[in-house]
């Protein structure tokens, strides 16, 4: 008897585990095309809570590496995404149709994920309003 192939979810959670890899696919939800000067820029505006415009070329370059030796490469092996280290242009590949229902749910608990304001939270924990808490009879 044969062994079963793993299921495509192992590979997918395998793949959305880590955050940086994840927010570089949320890219290709809307788009076919990137290339890492761009996704680099995205993805350290997003960690360091930045515009695209505010980010220093150091911390971005850090981030490509990362991209370069480690993410895009393991996208690449699970036919995810295809990566062209001559010019940087990185584009979806067929194994992405394959992740796409994980990867659309993934990101909407994400952008669903909020922390309450400083209002709402005080509003939650603040004390009983002073008075009588019941009707004086």
């Amino acid at each position: 008897m044969s062994e079963p192939q793993q299921p495509a979810l192992d590979t997918a959670f395998t793949l959305l585990a880590e955050s940086r890899r994840r927010h570089l696919l949320y890219h290709f939800l809307e788009n076919d095309w990137a290339t890492v000067e761009t996704l680099s820029r995205r993805l350290t505006a997003w960690e360091e809570d930045l515009t695209v415009r505010e980010v220093d070329d150091d911390d971005r370059e850090r981030v490509a590496v990362s991209l370069v030796h480690n993410h895009l490469p393991r996208l690449a092996d699970h036919d995810v995404l295809e990566y062209d280290p001559r010019n940087g242009d990185v584009v979806t590949s067929s194994g992405f149709e394959g992740i796409r229902p994980v990867l659309e749910r993934s990101c909407e608990i994400e952008r669903d994920a909020t922390v309450p304001e400083r209002a709402d939270l005080s509003t939650l924990y603040s004390e009983p309003p002073e008075g009588p808490s019941r009707p004086e009879k």
